[in-house]
């Protein structure tokens, strides 16, 4: 039998849930393109994700990859347990199963600690990290059951080194919360045949970025090695990696993709 890793559609058959991917801007939008292209069937999920949404992501998506493809769009509010058990229920019953998930389900806000408010505090929390908690329980029971899954966890730059270059002190806190989380997930469900492993991305070309002014960006660029900001594209690619057979022997890591600007 042919060997998997040759195989140049790394997630043929593969069923991959993503969180985050109403804008065509995010980094989860960029991995369900990515994924499709490389034979998923991808269930999408966001906050604002509606039937037409749906519909106009996968349109788009058909157009960049020019072939058909097996997706459906959810809405789920990953602060909420229930809304998180609905959507891995929806998807079993649509595809049967789910191999893996890509949580890029996120928000951020820039302020300094003194300015951060009760409201502000639990609002960066409830979506970053219990949201990331929420999701991955609910689909590690069906990970448990069928003895094998994958977990992929984006957290920030901000979770390690303590504040970031976007983000408030509450936003690294969760952050840093996430890369915990993922590397407790890789260490306990490791004997059944589950990876968890956590991104670290930072100067990803986001609306995360759009709070940034012409000079603070350039600003920030000289102090990235490869001298520019990163694609949506690119990050997704480490996500492909990490969700694929190529990364069979990684588990509980922590994946740098930020141009060197954190290299330690």
């Amino acid at each position: 039998m042919k060997n998997s890793q040759y195989n140049l559609l790394q997630l043929q058959n593969k069923v991959c849930i993503i969180t985050g991917v109403a804008s065509r801007r995010s980094i989860g939008y960029a991995t369900a393109e990515l994924f499709a292209a490389h034979g998923a069937k991808t269930v999408i999920v966001d906050l604002v994700m509606n039937e037409q949404t749906a519909n106009d992501l996968a349109e788009s998506i058909a157009v960049q990859i020019g072939k058909k493809f097996e997706m459906i769009g959810l809405q789920c509010d990953v602060r909420s347990a229930s809304d998180c058990e609905m959507v891995i229920q929806k998807a079993v019953t649509h595809f049967g199963t789910i191999d893996c998930l890509v949580n890029c389900a996120g928000i951020v806000k820039s302020e300094g600690m003194l300015s951060i408010t009760e409201q502000d505090y639990d609002l960066i929390m409830d979506v970053n990290l219990k949201g990331t908690f929420n999701i991955c329980k609910s689909v590690l029971k069906v990970f448990v059951e069928k003895q094998a899954g994958v977990i992929v966890n984006l957290a920030s730059l901000a979770g390690q080194r303590g504040g970031g270059l976007v983000g408030g002190s509450h936003y690294a806190a969760s952050k840093g919360g996430v890369i915990s989380l993922t590397r407790s997930i890789a260490r306990e469900f490791a004997p059944m045949n589950i990876r968890a492993n956590v991104i670290c991305p930072a100067m990803i070309e986001t609306p995360m970025l759009d709070g940034l002014s012409e000079e603070q960006l350039e600003n920030v660029i000289t102090g990235i090695p490869l001298k520019r900001i990163g694609k949506t594209s690119e990050l997704a690619g480490a996500c492909l990696f990490l969700a694929s057979e190529l990364s069979g022997f990684v588990t509980g890591a922590t994946i740098d993709v930020n141009g060197g600007i954190h290299i330690h």
